[in-house]
């Protein structure tokens, strides 16, 4: 059987690095885009940093000219800033946007010419229930996740008359270098009564105690070698829950919660 072509983001690391191994378990051919190389048995790498539109292109074309399709293409490329609104210097909040919606757009009009051309493809684009719970503190990095998810629903109604499917995997807390990479700023903490220090302190406590990489590396592969699927769904059944809870619940009581569990 033909191996698939499959394209991971944020490949060098946490579950970029983690799906892109599970891929190349189940047979595909995986490149791994990322701005530094960490060999991986498997795996090619190509530096490319997702905010840079012409070496996107570049990557692409070259994955293109040698292999001649692509199947699958998995967006988890992405980092986290956190700190209040009030504080957060624009710059930080753009880039928070540039690489976890707009690197994703920057891949994905480079290759839905060519999905569909070729008469099918799948994309996913990994998002958090943060979309969902809005969490405090951690806006931007909440927003970009929610307007992820607004963008695969939109986007898998319009590409799905060429066979190619796209989903929004949201995932919840994980034990990776994540949590160690967030861009913190504690600026207004005393303003705050030192919400923002025990707000981001208790997040970090949960990701430390979250789901291994490794699992959620398995479960987006398995996703993203189907076919066909959902515009939306959530890895593990906790944060299956939970997701399912933030959607239904009354946005006061939802807010609420939140509220109680990480702006106290």
């Amino acid at each position: 059987m033909e191996k698939k072509i499959a394209i991971v983001t944020g490949g060098s690391s946490g579950i970029g690095r983690a799906t892109a191994a599970a891929l190349a378990r189940a047979g595909c051919l995986v490149y791994e885009f990322s701005r530094r190389e960490i060999p991986q048995e498997g795996v090619r790498h190509l530096g490319v940093d997702v905010t840079r539109e012409d070496a996107v292109q570049d990557a692409v074309n070259q994955i293109l000219s040698q292999q001649g399709r692509i199947d699958i293409v998995v967006n988890c490329a992405g980092f986290g800033i956190s700190g209040a609104v009030e504080f957060t210097e624009p710059e930080a909040a753009k880039s928070q946007f540039d690489v976890n919606f707009f690197g994703c757009v920057t891949v994905n009009r480079a290759v839905l010419p060519i999905l569909r051309r070729q008469g099918g493809g799948r994309i996913l684009l990994i998002s958090s229930v943060a979309a969902s719970a809005h969490i405090p503190f951690q806006a931007y990095y909440s927003a970009s996740k929610a307007a992820l998810e607004s963008y695969a629903c939109a986007l898998a109604n319009e590409v799905r008359p060429f066979h190619i499917a796209v989903t929004a995997v949201a995932l919840g807390d994980i034990a990776t270098g994540f949590t160690q990479a967030r861009q913190k700023s504690f600026a207004g903490d005393d303003v705050y009564g030192g919400r923002i220090g025990r707000s981001v302190a208790g997040m970090e406590r949960d990701e430390e105690k979250g789901m291994s990489p490794e699992f959620v590396g398995r479960e987006i592969a398995k996703i993203a070698m189907k076919p066909k699927g959902k515009p939306l769904c959530t890895v593990g059944f906790t944060y299956k829950f939970l997701n399912l809870l933030c959607k239904y619940l009354p946005c006061r009581l939802r807010s609420f919660i939140v509220y109680q569990l990480y702006a106290r």
